[in-house]
């Protein structure tokens, strides 16, 4: 493995936010070490090159991490900036986490040209996500709305919805306020409402679990609250199979020096939900993770998953 040279590099999506968060991190890191040059290695991913399918059926949000991992396997790049809510819950061999950043809001956003929220949507009106688990809680609380597959970058997204293809669609809050969007957000979702997908809002920093130099630049990025709370809700996802696709909402939070969090697991279509909530020692994520999981299966949620297998 190469050494740093007083420079580092990013491994990134070449879309428009994904290059806001390294640009994020690069600005972060040359103000933690000056004289430390960071460079940006934008890449193209298969989940940025598939846009016909369904990321349930293409293999998940993993498509969008594995050739900036690669490219920190062959030494073209040093660190890679991901959205938390894309990496998958296990990470390969090899591969290490070495932070998590203050999280931005966690909330999905309801955005729509002429429409303030999903109340005042007429019978019929198309909704558009790519998520199955927005999809769920979307369905079951608006049935008369038809919800219908909407891929692509933010800026794709938002153009359709322009386009007149979607009466509305849901993003999420922390995107659109990072690309300078937040005025088109029209309402946001409250966590009861919709529980946004684990990670969501927060940055990760992934490097290979062997380069203790490259971890040690980016630790003073670290988030200590942030980084349990994801922590957290990565575990529910772990431990009910490590799927990015499954229809899962996981969303921790510090409340009195101990972390409390609701998840749920859910059909697409919204009609059967099964839900949990607990709270535990801040020290230990996983195992408030593991209860959570624990809880979900008791409700029926292995059932839910089971019915979801190819």
């Amino acid at each position: 493995m190469g050494k740093l040279r007083g420079e580092l590099r990013i491994a990134t999506r070449r879309s428009r936010l994904a290059l806001w968060q390294a640009e994020h991190v690069k600005g972060r890191l040359e103000a933690l070490h000056p004289g430390l040059r960071v460079s940006l290695v934008p890449l193209s991913t298969r989940g940025d090159e598939l846009l016909d399918a369904s990321l349930a059926k293409i293999g998940g949000k993993g498509l969008f991490v594995k050739e900036l991992e690669a490219a920190l396997a062959e030494d073209r790049a040093d660190i890679a900036v991901h959205s938390m809510k894309d990496v998958p819950a296990e990470l390969p061999p090899g591969y290490a986490l070495a932070a998590i950043l203050a999280r931005e809001d966690a909330r999905d956003a309801f955005v729509s040209p002429r429409h303030e929220n999903f109340a005042s949507l007429p019978a019929g009106s198309v909704v558009g996500t790519s998520s199955l688990r927005r999809q769920a809680q979307i369905a079951a609380r608006h049935p008369a709305l038809e919800i219908r597959p909407l891929r692509g970058n933010v800026d794709t997204r938002i153009a359709k919805l322009d386009r007149g293809e979607y009466a509305a669609i849901v993003l999420a809050a922390a995107g659109l306020r990072r690309l300078g969007l937040e005025a088109r957000i029209r309402s946001t979702l409250s966590i009861d409402d919709c529980l946004p997908a684990a990670g969501q809002g927060a940055l990760g920093i992934e490097c290979l679990a062997a380069r203790a130099d490259t971890a040690a630049l980016v630790a003073p990025m670290r988030d200590e609250v942030a980084e349990a709370c994801v922590r957290a809700e990565r575990e529910v996802n772990r431990a009910l199979g490590g799927s990015c696709t499954i229809p899962l909402g996981a969303f921790a939070e510090a409340l009195d020096g101990k972390l409390h969090m609701r998840a749920l697991v859910a059909s697409p279509d919204g009609k059967r939900i099964a839900r949990a909530e607990h709270e535990g020692a801040a020290g230990r994520p996983e195992e408030l993770g593991q209860r959570v999981a624990a809880t979900l299966r008791e409700r029926g949620a292995a059932e839910i998953l089971a019915a979801l297998a190819p």
